[in-house]
């Protein structure tokens, strides 16, 4: 996930989720880098509840298929 993705997803989680940033620093530091899997860390620590998970699925899924978020190699 590129980071401006990424901060756009943790604005997300922030404001339409109302996850409060201890809780966002908690998954940060208990996420492993290499998958990225933000939401997944929260929902595993009981952070986040199935629906809110799923919500960010949603998110996720309608920003990937966004044409205007251009992926830079």
């Amino acid at each position: 996930m590129s980071s401006s993705l990424q901060q756009k997803f943790i604005n997300f989680l922030q404001n339409d989720l109302a996850i409060s940033t201890a809780e966002l620093n908690v998954a940060l530091r208990r996420q492993d880098p290499s998958l990225g899997q933000l939401h997944m860390v929260l929902w595993q620590h009981g952070l986040i509840s199935l629906n809110q998970l799923n919500s960010a699925f949603e998110w996720l899924e309608r920003e990937a298929s966004n044409p205007l978020e251009v992926q830079v190699a």
